[in-house]
This record gives structure tokens, sequence and C-alpha cells, in this order.
């Protein structure tokens, strides 16, 4: 069996992780520092957000040089020595890949500004609508707010084309040199040893033929219902079946990660077929409110189209791009019922930084502080991508230490400030607490690789009261209580782990009818049946 089909993948933001050398940004020899953590922590793998060469218009998805590392984070040693310490502690590495766009200091951009027609032919440059080409040449609106299109400096009415930031313009996948260029990018981070890629707007690469207009005001989302010319088109799937070969030429253990998001399960279940990616991120449960019915539909509906084309099927609450689920559920009980269920379930789970620590999301940064793009692009009366172009709140860096210029993140600062309650939040101050949110994680993840009937494994609902979510794997029972009372019922065997930290099997039976047990509410339980 594949490694990646129970694995559990932290994703490491790389500016927000911890810096080595005190200019306030997270780095690869601070990432590399903090390895042992991980590995005690209980993870399977890491993925690391884009460390290469960029201007960081857009936090490093915005590349210049695929295959250099931007000094802010280190050199491509500190790349190398991260791979390797982290083979040798049992860890496995993938990195980000931006196949999507460009940054618009890429060389090749630059080339197709001076003129350069063939560079040009790598990206959409359109003429504008209107006499003088003073409108944009389609209804498209940036994910990040705003129109998908600018002006090409100095020109007469050319335009071209960015789906997110102005600085980051889109590649044309149609055009050969665009797939031999990033072949060659794969294979020398593959050849460097990392262990696989997650692809950046994995759905996007390809836009419908003619650029039609969309003739809808509704704004786009990264992550939505609709149907958009400018994603989860067909011919995407041509690219990654062309990927799964380059991966498979390098061994059976290098894996591809679509960071994907289609109109429906089944659409989404395309991207992980036997010949194209491996994993796909499932954006359906992240989304899913704290209600049994449509938690449970979420799990069926995706579990259903992953099983179909013999994939498994992954599990995320949280990551850099949208409110930190502490926040978005609606207090820190309720992550910490939702961690548990999430890491019950069958496949592969991926962790963001800082959720084994229960941060929430920092919603009172000041406006001066702010360095999302989409922050600067809101458009008033729209809803762009993250939390209305407030992505920064779940980027805020780590806290390591309770007392320090950055709570043990650097030797100085951090390029967002932390608020000053984090210091109960830290990894030292929740270390050896049993209470603490982190050593719930660490309980959960090591009882996970303990337990021969998780993972990858079969499942079963069983039976249980409204607001009860119930299922059984093999040797395990999980219980979710979303309600806000207690409810009673008959023990399905021997508790294991309970989300709320002082519940025992004997505090559970006070006050319980005869034979029951008390399950409090917002909470999730493991127990060996």
């Amino acid at each position: 069996m594949g490694w990646w089909r129970d694995a559990v993948i932290y994703q490491i933001y790389v500016r927000s992780f911890a810096d080595s050398d005190g200019d306030g940004v997270g780095d690869l020899p601070g990432v590399r520092q903090r390895l042992p953590y991980l590995a005690e922590l209980g993870v399977d793998a890491v993925w690391l957000t884009p460390f290469y060469s960029s201007p960081q218009a857009d936090g490093g998805y915005d590349v210049a040089d695929y295959r250099a590392v931007d000094p802010r984070f280190g050199e491509l040693s500190d790349a190398r020595a991260l791979v390797d310490e982290a083979h040798a502690l049992g860890l496995r590495v993938i990195l980000d890949i931006v196949p999507n766009h460009t940054s618009d200091q890429h060389p090749w951009f630059r080339r197709a500004l001076a003129g350069d027609p063939e560079a040009r032919e790598r990206y959409y440059f359109r003429d504008g609508r209107g006499e003088r080409g003073q409108l944009p040449p389609n209804d498209w609106e940036s994910v990040f707010g705003g129109p998908a299109w600018s002006r090409v400096p100095g020109s007469a009415g050319q335009w071209y084309l960015h789906l997110f930031a102005p600085q980051q313009p889109d590649l044309n996948w149609r055009h050969p040199r665009v797939h031999e260029e990033f072949d060659s990018v794969l294979r020398f981070w593959l050849d460097l040893g990392v262990d696989g890629f997650r692809i950046d707007v994995a759905h996007g690469m390809v836009k419908a033929e003619g650029l039609p207009d969309i003739g809808s005001r509704e704004q786009a989302r990264m992550v939505g219902a609709q149907q958009l010319p400018f994603f989860d088109q067909d011919g995407v799937h041509e690219i990654h079946r062309s990927w799964r070969r380059l991966l498979e030429s390098y061994g059976p253990d290098r894996i591809g990660v679509a960071e994907a998001w289609a109109p429906t399960a089944e659409r989404l279940a395309l991207y992980v077929r036997p010949d194209e990616l491996h994993q796909a991120f499932n954006f359906h449960f992240l989304q899913a409110g704290w209600d049994v019915g449509e938690l449970r539909r979420v799990i069926e509906e995706s579990m259903a189209a992953t099983t179909g084309v013999g994939a498994p099927t992954t599990w995320v609450l949280s990551n850099h791009d949208v409110v930190r689920h502490r926040t978005r559920l609606g207090s820190l009980a309720r992550a910490r019922a939702a961690a548990l269920l999430m890491l019950a379930l069958p496949g592969s789970v991926y962790l963001y930084q800082g959720e084994e620590l229960g941060l929430p999301e920092v919603t009172e940064l000041p406006d001066e502080a702010r360095q999302d793009p989409a922050f600067f692009r809101v458009v008033p009366g729209t809803s762009a991508e993250g939390q209305e172009g407030l992505r920064d709140g779940c980027r805020v860096p780590l806290p390591w230490e309770p007392d320090g210029p950055s709570y043990g993140f650097g030797p100085a600062g951090s390029w967002l400030p932390q608020p000053s309650d984090w210091r109960g939040l830290s990894v030292r101050a929740q270390t050896g607490d049993p209470l603490s949110t982190l050593e719930l994680y660490r309980t959960a993840l090591r009882l996970r690789r303990l337990l021969p009937g998780l993972g990858d494994s079969a499942m079963e609902w069983l039976e249980a009261p409204d607001g009860v979510l119930a299922l059984s794997r093999p040797g395990l029972v999980c219980l979710l209580n979303t309600g806000e009372e207690a409810v009673f019922l008959d023990p399905p065997g021997e508790l294991l782990l309970s989300s709320v930290p002082e519940e025992s099997r004997d505090s559970m039976e006070d006050g319980a009818p005869a034979g029951k047990l008390r399950i409090p509410a917002n909470s999730c339980t493991w127990w060996a049946a």
C-alpha cells in the first residue's frame, strides 16, 4: 500500500514557522531546526509552501525562479540539508509547485513585455475591447477581486491575464515550451530528493478555448460551486497524467497532490484516477458546518467519489488560505472534537501548522501590517477568496515559547504581530500538560499509528440519537456529539480518548442513568470496540 494512502501530512507555511536569523521571516534553517518537533508530534510528512526566488507579491506564490531558493529563506544547500534531515527522522518532504502562473519578474514575462513574440505566446496577451482597447478582453474577475486583466505598460490596448494578483500572469499551457519547462523543474527537485509535489491551482492550468465571457457578476472564488471557463477544464487532466508518468519514473513512492476545486466530489475524483495524481485536497469537508447531517453527507460523498477510482480520501480542516477552524467552528471545544473526527476517518489527513496548538484566527491585525494582496484588491460588495481578503489572520507566526520578542519564533520580532495571549498557547507552555490541545494531537496521532483499524481501511455508520455522529472502524468506535447538551448512550467499549480533556469513563458515569454514559456536548470520543 502506498505510504500516502493513510499519511498524516503537516503543512508548513515557511514564512511563519520558525525564523533562524532574526529578520522576522521564517526560513529553511528554521524549519530544519524544528523537524524533531514534527517527528515527535507523529506526522508522516511535511508540505512546504513556496520558498523559491520571488518578489513576494503573494507570499511566494509568485515565482521568479523555480530552481532557486529566495535569499529570505536560505540557500539551495539549506533545502538539500532539510530534505536529508527530514528523511533521517522518517519524514517525507512535499514541495509546493506553482504552475498556473509565474511572477511578473520571471525572465519569460520580462521578455514578453520587452516584445519577444515567442515569450508572449507562453502567457495570455489579448487586445482589449472598445474603440481604443480600453476595456478588458472579457469579463473574467480575479480571485483576489477586480478584473482578471491588466493593461500592458506602454501598449495601445493590450492586456494580459492574471487570475490572481497582477504580479502573477497566467501561463498558457497550450504552449509546448511550458510543458517542457515544468517537466525540467519537477526533475530538478526530484533529483534533490523530495518525495512529491502539492500542485497549486491544479484545476486552473487550462482555460476554455476562446476565453469566453462568464456573463455573471458573482465574484470568482478559488473555492466555490461555480462552473467557470478558467477552472476545472478537461484539458488539465492530460497535464496531470504526464506528471504521474514522470513521478513514477522515479519510483513508486513519489507523489502528486492536487490543490483542485471542482463543483462536485465526482468531478474532483477525476484528478485522482489511477493514471493521474495520488491525492486531491477535500475542500468539501473543510467547508462542512457543525451539523451531523451535513458532515455525514460530505463524508459519504467524498469517500464514494474517491473509492470509485481507487484513491484515498483526504481530510483537512485548516490551511493558509482559510479562517482557522477553531474560529470558523466557533469554539476550541468544537475544533478539538473536529480534529478527532478527522483523524478517525479512512484515508489521509492534512494538518496546518498551529492547529495542534489550538490557535485561533487573528482577527484584529492592523491594516498597516497586512501583506495579503487580496486585502488591497477587495471590491466593496464582493467576497474575495479567503476571509474577504484577510488571509493574513491564519498566517501569523507560531509561538514556540511563552516569552521572548516573538514567543520563540525567532531571536527578534515577527513579520505579522502575534497576540499577547498566545504565550499560553506556545509549544513549551502546552508540552506535558495532559489537558492541552498539543497533547491531545500527540496522543491521537500515536493511537492512529498503533490502531490497525485506522488509516486507509473500512468504515461503517452506527445508529445514534439526533446530533450525534457515530462511526465504526475495525476495533474502534468514534462518537461525535455536535449538540450543546450532553447525551446518554450505552458505552460502545473502553474509552481511549476524549476531546474534552477532563473527561474519563468514571466522570461520564456521574449523573448518567444506570448502564449509560454521559457524552459531553461538542465532543468527540474514541472507544476500543
